[in-house]
């Protein structure tokens, strides 16, 4: 019997409509999402602004990361809720001036419930790091990235 290699490569692909100068709609497997500017940079305000998604995705990588690995370690979150604080460099989307790291710090808050011991816990954290991949592209192109853990047995 023949083992089937699962692909570890996966091409995605997204399609956007460009409403305006600020306003994109976005397709993505059956789903539509608006990316614009608020009102007072000419948008509609209709949704995040794309330095926003950027940070939206690097909160629901960790939600979906960090729940894959404390499943790996025997590890169940009673609850757990996310925020980032990002210092956005924004002379780059000014055109004052080319930024090499438009965001040089984010700081991730992770508060979770859960009945894990430490040792269990230090896993998790430790795995999140090494598999989120949107922590990894904003480390890598060398943003600050400082997660905070806030743990209730």
């Amino acid at each position: 019997m023949v083992a089937i290699k699962p692909k570890t490569i996966e091409q995605m692909k997204l399609d956007g409509t460009c409403v305006s100068h600020a306003r994109t709609e976005v397709s993505v497997h059956n789903v539509k999402t608006t990316i614009d500017e608020p009102l007072e940079r000419g948008g509609t305000n209709r949704g995040p602004t794309p330095t926003e998604t950027l940070m939206a995705a690097l909160l629901g990588c960790t939600n979906v990361i960090a729940h894959r690995v404390a499943e790996a370690h025997g590890v169940h979150f009673r609850s757990m809720t996310l925020r980032v604080e990002a210092d956005f460099d924004r002379r780059g989307v000014t055109l004052a001036e080319e930024i090499d790291v438009p965001f040089p710090k984010a700081t991730l808050f992770i508060d979770v419930a859960s009945d894990a011991d430490e040792g269990q816990l230090s896993r998790v954290k430790r795995d999140l790091r090494r598999y989120c991949p949107i922590s990894k592209v904003l480390q890598q192109a060398g943003t600050e990235l400082e997660e905070v853990w806030s743990f209730t047995r």
